[in-house]
């Protein structure tokens, strides 16, 4: 199945989920589908490492919205954020490069209609993260090979490394206003990631950039298993949470590695999805490893870290790569969990609300209200010769309810013939047994309103 539900109990929340099918452009080394060009086509299954897809789709899994890669390339770290007071999509696209992404990323109006691409000043946007301020910048990733003294970690003086970025940039002008260089701050020797002879190194693994209500920068570095609290002005590291030289004890239970997506909803809480991955990972014989969404309260004064909960999934899922948990205005936890391939939801008392499973696992996902209006109208498919479904088509279009086609000898004399409740951008219309005449196919609302109609087709 394209999108199996296993559980979808209401959570009093309205909106869609976001998702891409294909991991895009991170730790997807194995088989994956190929993309295809256009906005609506799917990706051709069977070839190893290519396109992927953004999608909108109901909690059901009908598809609202999808958005191809153009041929070669893919989409990652699909979502709704907001700016300039408006309500808009972002994503990534580009090319998979050592277990990152090297391409551009997109913001897109609720036409669907792309207002803005851009990269950090030099280099190209990873596809780990891009997450859009309130003040109208957007936080990327960047990965940039360079030289560095890898004797620390029995590899050569003069290594190849992948150096991770952090950029802060203006989205209005493009202009990068701070970066901030793992390599410049965090010592090689700090990783978990061993050296291999010919390769070039990651050792840090930037995956996430979120702000502290302060304004500082949370940084996740996989390889180090270490989150970051920076100083936006100064580049000065405020703190270390975890690995090997954190600035807080951590206490029962405070226990993650390779982790993604740390987030910190307040001044004292941090959020993240543990992979619970990485080489220095040990459990007893006998013992699952298993991922889960993790929320861990910051004592700064005393440098203590008290765990809040730990959400594992109730199928013992473990990712070792990607994942995401995005906390919801309900107080619910929704996300990803990333190559193990679930999309869920849980009540803050652990129950879970929702889970489902894509046919293609996806880096993160999200759960969020949205209104499109596709600057493109309508489409009526008539069937093909010996069938009897037309499709209805409109890609992006949130508010039709129903479909309705009609039917007449000319264009002047059109009557209904019938009537479908909408089940996707891609709806099968059943015609009977009409052969001859002219159709026209109108989109309804939940009031029977005509949001717009198609030329008469026959």
């Amino acid at each position: 199945m394209e999108y199996k539900v296993n559980v979808n109990k209401p959570d009093g929340l309205s909106g869609y989920v976001f998702y891409t099918a294909g991991l895009g452009g991170v730790n997807d080394n194995d088989q994956q589908p190929t993309g295809g060009s256009g906005t609506n086509s799917m990706p051709k299954k069977g070839k190893k490492g290519a396109g992927s897809v953004a999608r909108i789709a109901t909690k059901s899994g009908q598809v609202v919205y999808q958005r191809a890669a153009p041929e070669g390339e893919r989409i990652n770290n699909f979502r709704t954020q907001t700016y300039r007071g408006k309500p808009v999509l972002t994503w990534w696209q580009g090319q998979s490069q050592g277990g990152h992404g090297v391409g551009t990323d997109f913001i897109a109006d609720d036409h669907y209609n792309v207002i803005a691409g851009f990269t950090p000043a030099g280099m190209p946007a990873d596809a780990h993260e891009f997450r859009l301020t309130t003040g109208g910048d957007a936080l990327v990733t960047s990965y940039v090979e360079k030289t560095a003294d890898l004797t620390s970690i029995g590899g050569p003086k003069d290594g190849k490394v992948y150096d991770c970025i952090a950029s802060v940039i203006d989205v209005a002008t493009k202009r990068t206003r701070f970066q901030w260089d793992a390599l410049q701050h965090v010592p090689v020797a700090d990783t978990y990631a061993a050296y291999k002879s010919g390769q070039v190194l990651d050792p840090y693994h930037m995956n996430s950039i979120a702000l502290d209500p302060s304004g500082n920068l949370v940084i996740s570095l996989r390889h180090t298993s270490t989150i970051y609290n920076i100083n936006r002005t100064t580049g000065a590291i405020n703190w270390r949470l975890g690995g090997k030289h954190s600035t807080f004890a951590l206490g029962r239970g405070v226990q993650f590695s390779y982790q993604h997506d740390a987030e910190m909803p307040d001044a004292t809480t941090l959020s993240m999805f543990n992979n619970n991955d990485g080489p220095q990972v040990q459990r007893p014989p006998g013992q699952r490893r298993l991922s889960s969404l993790e929320w861990i309260h910051l004592d700064v004064a005393t440098r203590q870290a008290t765990l809040i909960r730990n959400q594992t999934h109730p199928d013992d899922l473990w990712a070792a790569a990607t994942g995401n948990m995005q906390a919801l205005p309900n107080g619910n936890a929704f996300g990803s969990w990333g190559n193990a391939g679930h999309i869920s939801e849980f009540a803050p008392d652990g129950q879970m609300l929702y889970d489902a499973v894509p046919a293609m696992r996806t880096y993160r996902a999200y759960f969020d209200p949205w209104r499109g209006s596709p600057a493109t109208p309508p489409r009526l498919v008539l069937p093909a010769q010996g069938k009897t479904d037309a499709r209805a088509i409109w890609n992006g279009a949130t508010n039709v309810t129903r479909w309705r086609v009609l039917h007449g000898p000319t264009t002047t004399d059109l009557t209904p013939l019938t009537t479908v409740a909408w089940s996707g951008y891609d709806t099968a219309v059943p015609l009977g047994q009409e052969a001859s005449g002219y159709y026209q196919l109108q989109a309804m609302d939940a009031h029977g309103r005509v949001l717009a109609q198609t030329a008469p087709v026959h």
